[in-house]
C-alpha cells in the first residue's frame, strides 16, 4: 500500500513539474527559431550556456515588453522553458545578449533549434542570473558598469584591484586594463583540476605581463606570445594586437594546456593540480578584458571550442531566425527581409521618394518611347506620300490624310497654310520674301514640335543625377543613426552592426536603381528625338525648296 501511494505522487510530481515547465505557445504573439549548429562539436555536452544576440536585424523589440519580462526561450514544441539570463537588454538601442542553458548539446547529430518568444503583455520576468550560477561555476566576472568587480557566481568572491569599464565591450560591458593587477580568491577546492577562461584584448604588442597567475601556474605574455610556465617545458601560442581572442587554460592532475579561439596549444605535463587559493589576473597588462571564469573541473575541448564559437562577435555556431521569415532550401534567411525591417526612418523617406522618381522615370520612358514610335511610323507614312506627289498634288497632300502623329505632316501643314494666305483667284506667285516669311513660319513649327517631342524628357535627366545623391544622403545618415546607437548603447559587435549598415547601404541601391535604367532609358529616347528632328529640318528644306521652284517668281 506505501508503495502503490509513493508511486502515486511520484508520478503525480512528475506530471506537475512537467506541466509547470510547459508553455501554451499561443499566449505569445512571436515566436522565433534559433539554430544552434554543433557539426563541428564532437563530445556532447551538459548543461551549454548558449550567447544569443538579439538587435534590429534579428529581433522585433517594439513586439516585446519594455523590460523585455516576456522574453522566454523554449524547446520547439514548447514543452521545455530553458532558464537564462540577460545580460543587457536595451530596447532604445535595440541590443539584447541572452545567456541561455540547454541541457544537452549532441554531438555531430542534426543542429540544435529551440525557439525565441515575445509578446505577451501579461508575461513576467524568469530570467535571472541563477541560470548560470552552476555547482561548477567558482568565479565568473562579467564587468557590469553597475557592479564592474563583482562575482556573479553563487561564490560571491569580488575582485580587487583597479579597472574601468568599457561600454562597447565584447559581451555587453569590458574592463580596460592599465597595467594594474587584479586579484581574487578561490573558495572552492578544485583537486581535479580547474579551467580559467576570458576574452582578451591587447591593446598593442608587443608588452610583457602576466595574464593568469595561481600557485606555480604563470600564464604570461611575452612579446607577441603567451607563454604558459608550470612545468620544465613552457608551451607558446600567438597571440593578435586589437583583436578579441578566447583564452582558456585548463588544467588537470596530468597536464595544463592553454586554448586560444578553441584551438590548443602543446601541453605541459603536471604531477598534480597546483594549489589554488588566490589568482592575479592582467598584471603589467594593458587592453581589454571580458567575461572572466573560473569553473571547478578540467573542461574538454569541445566545451572549450563551443565557447569560443558561440560568445565571440562573430557567433558562427548560432544563427536567429528573424520572426516572420522562411529560412531557405540551404537554410538561410531572407537576407532582404532583414534589411527592410532595419531600415532608419530617414532611409524609408529617401527609398519612398526615390520609389516615386522610379514611378515617373517609367511612365515617361514608356510614353515617350510609344510616341517616338508612333512619330517615326507615320513621318515615314507621309514622307513617301510627298516623295511621290507630283507638283500639281503638292499642295493637296492633306485631302484623306492620316497621319496624325506625323510631325512631318504638322510643317506640311503649317506651310501649306502660310501658302495659301497668299494665294489670289486661284493664282500662287511667291516672292522672294514671301518664300521667307512660309520657311520661318514653318520653322516655328519645327521649333515647337521640337521642344513636345523633348518634353519631360528633363525628369529622366533629374532621376538620373539626382538619384544616386539621394540614395548616398540616405545612407550616410542611416549609418551615423547606427554607430551612434552602438556608441549610446555601447556595444560594437558585427550583428548588431551589420544590419543597420547593410540597410543604410539599400537607400544607395534604390538611388542606383532609379538612375541607371532612367540613364539607358533617355539615352535611347534622346537619341530618338534627334533623328526625329533631323528629318524634320531636311523635311522643311526640301518642302521650301519644292515651293520656291513651283510658285516662285522669275
Amino acid at each position: 500500500m506505501r508503495k502503490f501511494i509513493f508511486s502515486l505522487f511520484l508520478t503525480l510530481g512528475v506530471a506537475f513539474s512537467t506541466t509547470a515547465s510547459a508553455v501554451e505557445l499561443g499566449d505569445w504573439s512571436t515566436q522565433q527559431k534559433i539554430t544552434v549548429d554543433n557539426a563541428t562539436i564532437k563530445t556532447t555536452l551538459q548543461e551549454a550556456a548558449v550567447l544569443v544576440r538579439l538587435h534590429s536585424g534579428n529581433f522585433d523589440f517594439t513586439t516585446a515588453n519594455i523590460d523585455g519580462s516576456d522574453v522566454r526561450f523554449v524547446s520547439e514544441d514548447g514543452s521545455v522553458e530553458y532558464p537564462f539570463y540577460f545580460e543587457k537588454y536595451d530596447p532604445a538601442n535595440e541590443l539584447a545578449i541572452a545567456w541561455v542553458v540547454l541541457p544537452e548539446v549532441a554531438a555531430g547529430k542534426a543542429p540544435i533549434t529551440f525557439t525565441l518568444l515575445s509578446g505577451n503583455e501579461n508575461g513576467t520576468a524568469t530570467g535571472s542570473i541563477k541560470a548560470l550560477q552552476t555547482s561548477r561555476l567558482a568565479a565568473r566576472y562579467a564587468f557590469d558598469e553597475a557592479a564592474l568587480l563583482q562575482d556573479s557566481s553563487a561564490s560571491n568572491q569580488p575582485l580587487v584591484g583597479s579597472v574601468t569599464a568599457q561600454k562597447a565591450g565584447l559581451i555587453g560591458n569590458s574592463a580596460v586594463l592599465a597595467g594594474s593587477a587584479i586579484t581574487f580568491n578561490v573558495t572552492q577546492a578544485v583537486p581535479n583540476g580547474y579551467t580559467w577562461s576570458t576574452w582578451l584584448k591587447p591593446a598593442t604588442l608587443p608588452q610583457t605581463g602576466r595574464l593568469f597567475a595561481a600557485g606555480a601556474i604563470n600564464l604570461a605574455v611575452e612579446g607577441d606570445q603567451l607563454v604558459l610556465n608550470a612545468g620544465a617545458t613552457p608551451s607558446k601560442v600567438a597571440l593578435k594586437a586589437g583583436a578579441w581572442q578566447h583564452i582558456a587554460l585548463v588544467v588537470s592532475p596530468t597536464n595544463a594546456t592553454v586554448y586560444v579561439n578553441g584551438i590548443a596549444a602543446t601541453p605541459v605535463t603536471l604531477s598534480a593540480v597546483p594549489a589554488t587559493t588566490a589568482v592575479t589576473v592582467a598584471d603589467g597588462l594593458t587592453g581589454e578584458i571580458d567575461e572572466m571564469q573560473l569553473v571547478n573541473v578540467a573542461q574538454s575541448e569541445a566545451e572549450i571550442a563551443f565557447a569560443a564559437k558561440t560568445q565571440g562577435a562573430e557567433a558562427s555556431l548560432v544563427s536567429v531566425t528573424p520572426a516572420g521569415e522562411a529560412e531557405g532550401e540551404e537554410g538561410e534567411a531572407n537576407y532582404m527581409g532583414i534589411l527592410i525591417n532595419s531600415l532608419t526612418l530617414d532611409a524609408k523617406v529617401v527609398i519612398a521618394i526615390l520609389a516615386v522618381m522610379f514611378v515617373i522615370s517609367v511612365w515617361v520612358m514608356w510614353s515617350k518611347g510609344a510616341l517616338v514610335s508612333r512619330t517615326d511610323k507615320d513621318n515615314k507614312r507621309f514622307l513617301e506620300r510627298f516623295q511621290a506627289a507630283s507638283s500639281h498634288d503638292l499642295l493637296k497632300l492633306d485631302q484623306g490624310a492620316q497621319f496624325k502623329h506625323s510631325t512631318l505632316y504638322g510643317l506640311y501643314q503649317a506651310g501649306l497654310r502660310e501658302i495659301k494666305k497668299r494665294e489670289h483667284d486661284g493664282h500662287i506667285s511667291l516672292g522672294g520674301a514671301s518664300i521667307d516669311a512660309i520657311k520661318a513660319a514653318v520653322d516655328a513649327d519645327l521649333v515647337r514640335e521640337t521642344q513636345r517631342m523633348n518634353s519631360m524628357m528633363v525628369l529622366l535627366t533629374i532621376a538620373i543625377s539626382g538619384g544616386p545623391f539621394l540614395g548616398l544622403l540616405g545612407t550616410v545618415v542611416g549609418v551615423m543613426i547606427t554607430f551612434a546607437a552602438i556608441a549610446a548603447a555601447g556595444d560594437v559587435n558585427v550583428n548588431a552592426i551589420a544590419p543597420g549598415i547593410a540597410a543604410a547601404l539599400l537607400a544607395t541601391v534604390a538611388g542606383l536603381a532609379v538612375a541607371i535604367p532612367a540613364l539607358f532609358g533617355y539615352n535611347y529616347l534622346a537619341s530618338r528625338v534627334k533623328n526625329i528632328t533631323i528629318a524634320m529640318q531636311i523635311f522643311v528644306d526640301e518642302f521650301i525648296t519644292r515651293t520656291a521652284e513651283l510658285y516662285g517668281k522669275e
